[in-house]
């Protein structure tokens, strides 16, 4: 069959199909793509002429792109994605953001940017980055560093081995992440006989691997000589659809379960063993188990600095783990007993080899006790009737009242992903989806809609604060062409609270951090409030708009964003000086070691205090 290489791919792309378990679907729903002269001949001609075989999808911008790509795999425990085409250039470097994301949170995206000529006939052509050591490096290998595989398509005889390599990674739970194929502009648009079987429907199996014996009894072993065992719920758990797995586990034997931001929503909020978060985003509770734990079950967790509060929360001096990954390399963090296998599987035949044994009842009475505590911090943060603006954990109460249990709750960064995954009562396993591998300002918006793609029988709720929407809200704009069904929650505390009292506790003051006037007096961004609207700008962009200045009204106005068809803003000014209730765990950032500041000497002190708590886990 004789096709451009632009044709080949996307008719590949559109044959493409996974399973697991028996279901089968397709896996790149479609393409989002902003063209330019680097792939609207090729990709862009190649899209138009498949007649809809593989759904273009017009982004507003290259990163939201990826954004929406990783946000709706996600939602697909990974078992489907989009394909994302830019061209040469900024479009194609603006895609980095965007994979290192897609990558840190092992979640698949096939970037599909435009390059220079592979001929270099006409070099250097627009947008080219002449580098004087080699001819053969692009801006496109800033993607090397950011991408699971990482592929540059010189001659049309390369593309099927490329694709097959860019499937095989994609679909591959334990490699996954964002794959790029780099398509030089001519070779796009250059024709090759192709073999037919190439766009055959092809189905690509997501198996699950089960433990190995001797590994499975080690693990074993380890937690029989448990007495105070604590699970810790990763992403792998929602991802390999293992949470009835994990539920009937931890029954079972009778161990606690905290959750990291990915594996929040493994078990409902309200469950007996359920302590919610763990780390320097945490709850109480679950800190409070685990300095006491003296095993720790990982179950498809990376475990970041944040879930173990930089090292410190695993407090126990004799604390072992047990890390149940699909990937080998977060398997044997912290010097654990591996046991290398999908969530379920490994779950059903750990629960297998542990019968008869069970965590002492005291201990699941103390997590039980603990976490009814906590439900009850919980409820004095949603009504602590600040005034006169709300807190922001009123306005998470206010929505969370609103949302069913199969909504779906969309945040990433700023002070918002802290307080949410403390605060969150969480009834459905996909209705938390909190992007906190990379904390990507300007994901919320962009990752909401490709939830709301995934799924749309879910209402989509999208938490963000002021300065991650003004780092990008250009998608409410295809969600507007698209159609599709957004609340968009703005909290506007004019400036960046999460790192204002981040500032604060390192004795920087807050400097950089609120949104104002420079002053005439003290050269600093101190002055009076900048007049900003974000309200105003949203409904340029064609959504509708409610404003709350309180609780109440906050309430009234999410009521009748549910009613709407489409897309729909609800702007809530708050305090952004009153806190969360505290999850007792610490994070480490360093504090200038000397400083005239009185604030910074101080932080000082309390910094090297953290760090005499902190251990290798050997």
């Amino acid at each position: 069959m004789r096709l451009t290489v632009g044709q080949a791919v996307v008719r590949f792309l559109a044959a493409q199909y996974s399973e697991r378990d028996g279901v089968r679907q397709r896996f790149i729903a479609g393409c989002f793509g902003i063209f330019g002269h680097g792939n609207v001949a090729g990709i862009g001609q190649a899209l138009l002429e498949s007649d809809g075989a593989l759904r273009y999808h017009q982004a507003r911008n290259e990163q939201a792109m990826v954004h929406t790509a990783a946000g709706f795999a996600r939602m697909r425990d990974r078992l489907a994605t989009y394909a994302c085409t830019t061209s040469i250039g900024p479009g194609a470097t603006n895609l980095v953001t965007g994979a290192a994301l897609a990558t840190i949170n092992r979640l698949p995206v096939l970037l599909l940017p435009g390059d220079i000529f592979a001929t270099r006939v006409a070099d250097p052509v627009l947008q080219q980055l002449e580098d004087p050591r080699t001819a053969d490096v692009s801006v496109n290998d800033c993607l090397r560093p950011v991408s699971r595989y990482f592929d540059r398509v010189f001659r049309p005889e390369q593309l099927p081995t490329a694709l097959m390599n860019a499937m095989r990674v994609l679909t591959d739970p334990a490699e996954t992440g964002a794959v790029t194929l780099a398509l030089p502009q001519d070779v796009q648009a250059e024709a090759y006989d192709w073999p037919d079987e190439l766009f055959a429907d092809r189905t690509w199996h997501v198996p699950r691997r089960p433990p190995d014996a001797q590994e499975l009894e080690r693990a074993a072993v380890t937690l029989r000589c448990s007495h105070r065992p604590l699970i810790v719920a990763g992403g792998g758990v929602i991802y390999g659809a293992a949470t009835a797995a994990l539920r009937s586990f931890a029954e079972a034997h009778g161990v606690p379960v905290a959750e990291t931001q990915a594996g929040k929503g493994a078990l409902p909020y309200d469950h007996p063993l359920a302590l919610g978060a763990i780390g320097a985003t945490g709850t109480a509770a679950a800190n409070a188990m685990a300095r006491r734990a003296d095993v720790v079950l990982g179950v498809g967790t990376r475990y970041s600095d944040f879930t173990t509060a930089s090292h410190t929360v695993f407090a126990d001096p004799g604390v072992r783990f047990v890390n149940l990954n699909v990937a080998a390399f977060d398997a044997f963090k912290h010097a654990a007993t591996p046991l290398v296998a999908d969530a379920r599987a490994g779950l059903g035949a750990l629960g297998a080899a542990l019968e008869g044994w069970s965590a002492e009842e005291e201990w699941r009475g103390e997590a039980t006790r603990r976490a009814r505590e906590w439900d009850a911090a919980v409820e004095r943060a949603y009504t602590r009737g600040h005034g006169p603006l709300p807190a922001q954990s009123e306005v998470i109460g206010a929505v969370n009242a609103a949302t069913q249990p199969r909504d779906v709750v969309v945040c990433a960064a700023g002070s918002m992903p802290g307080d949410v995954h403390k605060l969150w009562r969480t009834r459905d396993p996909k209705g938390y989806h909190v992007e906190y591998g990379y904390s990507c300002m300007g994901y919320e918006i962009a990752g909401g809609l490709g939830v709301k793609l995934a799924d749309p029988s879910r209402e989509v709720y999208v938490l963000v604060g002021d300065g991650s929407y003004l780092m990008m809200a250009q998608e409410l704009v295809t969600a507007v062409a698209e159609g599709v069904k957004l609340i968009v929650v703005l909290v506007q505390n004019h400036g960046f609270a999460s790192i204002g009292a981040l500032s604060e506790s390192v004795g920087a003051e807050r400097f950089g951090t609120a949104y104002r006037y420079r002053s005439a007096e003290t050269g600093n961004f101190d002055g009076e409030r900048l007049p900003v609207d974000l309200a105003a700008n949203a409904a340029s962009l064609g959504v509708e708009v409610l404003r709350a200045g309180t609780i109440s009204e906050l309430r009234t106005a999410l009521a009748k964003a549910r009613e709407a068809d489409g897309p729909v803003l609800v702007h809530v000014e708050t305090d952004p000086m009153v806190g969360a209730p505290d999850s007792e765990a610490w994070w480490d950032v360093p504090v200038a070691e000397v400083s005239g500041l009185a604030s910074t000497r101080g932080a000082r002190t309390a910094y090297r205090e953290g760090k005499r708590d902190q251990r290798p886990y050997l």
